[in-house]
């Protein structure tokens, strides 16, 4: 009888302990984004804990990662929420002559000029995508990951995929981060399954932007407030001009991506976020 009552509280404490998970789980949710500092702090025995049980083979892998998702999001989680819109600050200087860059189409498709590389260029707020999902959000609003990641799989390598395609993988693949955009690792994500290296320009000056540029590389940087964004935003840096200034594909403005830069007002923009081998990175063809 002893031995019954015993594991009847046990089971008691069990689902006792599964509701509070549950209610736990909303609570952490909403702490993550108005109380970090408390997060990580709750968080951290807790990650603790699962390592503890992965070691000790309590749980299968499939069994943690799940509890773990629900539990939380990677810690490259973003830096900035990703929302299409005008940027912070406006862009005063003219559009790029066309003798440096312009926009043509070929093969049914839109090309920027201008880099070593021609970039196949895809807007997110484009009528033929804007509205499509972008999980339970929209491409228009939130894809500017997928759009750049399509536009460098398509101008790198014998991939042809457009910002519907890329989105429904990213999302597939768990790159969608709801009401916020991309995970970060939605860079290194896409290059590895698409024949492309990725790799963290550690050394972020103007004279290491240019040299990644003229070998042949495209550089994917995450922005942060500034010309291109009021919060967080993936562009493409896509070329260098003899006088040293530098062209992007902007997936949220065909005319900032028709524009020259100076190197050190995108390094300048940068997003803080160092996770996933942000805020730079380096994209070239795997070695063969």
């Amino acid at each position: 009888m002893k031995r019954k009552n015993t594991k009847k509280r046990t089971t008691y404490l069990l689902f006792a302990l599964l509701a509070l998970l549950c209610v736990g789980s909303a609570e952490l949710a909403a702490c993550r984004f108005f109380a970090p500092d408390l997060y990580q702090k709750i968080m951290s025995p807790v990650r603790q804990c699962l390592q503890s049980a992965v070691e000790l083979g309590a749980h299968t892998a499939a069994e943690v990662s799940a509890w773990w998702s629900a539990l939380t999001t990677p810690e490259e989680e973003l830096a900035d929420p990703q929302l299409a819109g005008e940027p912070a600050i406006l862009s005063e200087g003219p559009i790029s002559d066309p003798s440096l860059t312009e926009l043509k189409e070929s093969d049914g498709k839109e090309v920027l000029t201008g880099g070593i590389i021609p970039v196949v260029y895809y807007n997110q707020g484009d009528a033929a995508w804007a509205e499509q999902p972008y999980g339970s959000d929209d491409i228009g609003h939130y894809g500017c990951g997928p759009t750049a990641m399509a536009m460098a799989v398509s101008s790198m390598g014998d991939w042809d995929r457009d910002p519907v395609q890329m989105a429904q993988w990213a999302v597939e693949h768990g790159y969608w981060a709801k009401g916020g955009g991309s995970y970060l690792s939605i860079v290194e994500g896409t290059a590895a399954a698409y024949g492309l290296t990725a790799s963290s320009l550690e050394e972020h000056t103007p004279q290491a932007v240019r040299e990644a540029l003229l070998s042949g590389n495209l550089l994917v940087a995450l922005m942060g407030p500034g010309h291109f964004t009021q919060g967080g935003h993936f562009i493409l840096l896509r070329g260098v001009t003899l006088s040293g200034t530098i062209l992007v594909a902007d997936p949220n403005s065909e005319e900032r991506s028709l524009m020259e830069w100076e190197p050190q007002l995108i390094l300048d923009e940068l997003s803080a976020s160092t996770a996933n081998g942000a805020p730079l990175w380096v994209l070239s063809p795997a070695e063969t």
